[in-house]
């Protein structure tokens, strides 16, 4: 009994980092991206987030729950795991100890973000580019942050990997070896995403020159 229960809660962990984890993470990324066309494009976005109906409760039952769940249990998996990189060295025993620390670093990393941002906004801040912009306005919370996406990005990557094999979606060695090169993709895809919304708040006349310069296809 105890056994079926723990199967199904590893179950249940696998799928809510995907969904909806998995598609918060991409559409949050996507919409921080605006901030690459500037700031008006950014607040822009920013506000229509906001002012999304019954946004309470999509935060609370879509997003915050589900993170809270997965970061619980997700720790309950981290220690209770045998890590054998040591022994084996396996390519995939790597990636299993690397997924338990990114997960670690992003539950570090989320905190910290959900403070700066939903909590400060909760008491009267306002969630717009100059918050980003005043967030990111030193070289250490700059690091902070690149770590932090690179390593919730590669935390979703390589655990969109474990959900399909763990589903039964990617049983065949093939299947698994091109699973592979699709979540690296995927990695380096919403990784660069990333990246460029960080460095859109730090370096923002840069960004609104290129946007200006580049041809209209």
């Amino acid at each position: 009994m105890a056994q079926h229960k723990d199967f199904a809660l590893r179950r249940l962990h696998s799928l809510l980092g995907v969904i909806p984890i998995g598609l918060y993470l991409v559409q949050h990324l996507t919409v921080n991206h605006f901030a690459t066309r500037g700031r008006e494009e950014f607040n822009a976005a920013a506000h229509f987030m906001e002012t999304l109906p019954f946004r309470y409760f999509l935060e609370i039952f879509i997003i915050f729950l589900p993170i809270i769940f997965h970061a619980v249990f997700g720790l309950y998996i981290t220690f209770q795991a045998r890590n054998n990189v040591n022994r084996y060295g396996y390519f995939r025993n790597w990636m299993f100890m690397v997924q338990r620390v990114t997960g670690i670093i992003t539950l570090i990393f989320i905190a910290w973000h959900v403070w700066e941002t939903r909590v400060a906004a909760a008491f009267g801040a306002e969630v717009n580019f100059n918050m980003m912009e005043e967030i990111l306005d030193n070289p250490i919370m700059i690091g902070f942050y690149v770590i932090g996406v690179l390593s919730t990005v590669f935390h979703f990557s390589n655990g969109l990997w474990s959900f399909f094999v763990s589903w039964g979606l990617a049983v065949s060695p093939r299947s698994q070896k091109i699973l592979t090169y699709v979540t690296v993709g995927i990695f380096f895809a919403v990784s660069i995403i990333g990246m460029r919304s960080i460095f859109a708040f730090v370096y923002p006349e840069w960004f609104a020159s290129l946007a200006t310069n580049l041809p209209i296809l």
